[in-house]
């Protein structure tokens, strides 16, 4: 098999990071339906062991193996995937699924906040490729996939460290695409408004007063409405036809066409659309 062929899932061992919740959740699951062992990583060490069970009762022939870390613990990265190879010396598939949000201006964040952003969002996945990648390299169609945001292709105000971090993130993929082509497939994923926890979980600079910082949320949160189940499957429907990028949830798509056409000015364009998706939002709950 080569990179060029459609993945094969069954008997496919996949590390995949960010799998207590959300897309990682359900991608862990999408996964384990198509035959594919699984190495989760995850910091929250209840909801992961959850998620694991889950996968092992419902597929007992696949093997499962969690690992608790926060990623934003970078020197400890090299030693967690030192102790997945030696169990695991096959790696076909590398999702870096895992990411945070922090909202706020860039006045408003610090150097501290800004770089703990960027470990978890950009370095670690950056860390945990150069490390598995020679295992990667050594299976025939291997394939990489990592998730940047909607915010990898505008940049709003108010998220400028977030879309720092998966702007990264989007040319590191591409980069490694041109790269690695013919030996190890590459996809970069840009999701749109997915139902998941990064609302509720994102991080408030110390500098944002909380009234502020809770309608931020909540206005954030409305505008998550695709479910993490069909943004799973759409990953890893990328992956099998070896998709180099893929744009998740309607909601992605008009953002990523005026970009393109108005790359200096899109903004002016676009900064009324995340109050009519709210509105679309709440009516779709309502009825």
């Amino acid at each position: 098999m080569s990179p060029t062929d459609p993945f094969r899932f069954p008997g496919a061992t996949a590390v995949l990071t960010g799998a207590a919740s959300g897309i990682g959740e359900q991608l862990a699951h999408g996964l384990a339906a198509r035959g594919t062992h699984l190495v989760l990583l995850d910091r929250d060490a209840e909801g992961l062991e959850t998620v694991a069970g889950a996968v092992r009762a419902g597929h007992p022939g696949l093997r499962v193996r969690t690992v608790v870390v926060d990623l934003a613990e970078l020197a400890a990265l090299p030693g967690v995937a030192g102790r997945i190879l030696a169990e695991h010396p096959r790696i076909d598939l590398l999702v870096n699924n895992a990411g945070v949000g922090l909202g706020g201006s860039f006045e408003q964040v610090s150097a501290e906040e800004f770089d703990w952003l960027m470990d978890i969002n950009f370095r670690a996945p950056v860390v945990l490729t150069r490390e598995l990648l020679p295992a990667l390299l050594a299976a025939p169609g291997s394939h990489l996939v990592n998730l940047s945001s909607l915010f990898g292709l505008i940049a709003p105000p108010g998220q400028v460290a977030y879309s720092a971090s998966k702007y990264a993130l989007r040319g590191f993929s591409e980069g490694l695409r041109h790269e690695l082509a013919g030996r190890v497939g590459v996809t970069v994923v840009h999701p749109g408004g997915v139902r998941t926890r990064i609302a509720e979980t994102a991080r408030t600079p110390a500098a944002v007063p909380e009234d502020r910082a809770r309608t931020d949320r909540e206005d954030f949160a409305a505008l998550l409405s695709y479910p993490a189940e069909r943004a799973a499957a759409d990953i890893l429907g990328a992956v099998e036809r070896r998709r180099g990028r893929l744009l998740v949830a309607p909601s992605a798509g008009l953002p990523d066409l005026v970009a393109r056409l108005l790359p200096g000015s899109y903004w002016p364009v676009l900064r009324g659309v995340p109050r009519v998706l709210q509105r679309l939002s709440r009516r779709r709950r309502r009825a």
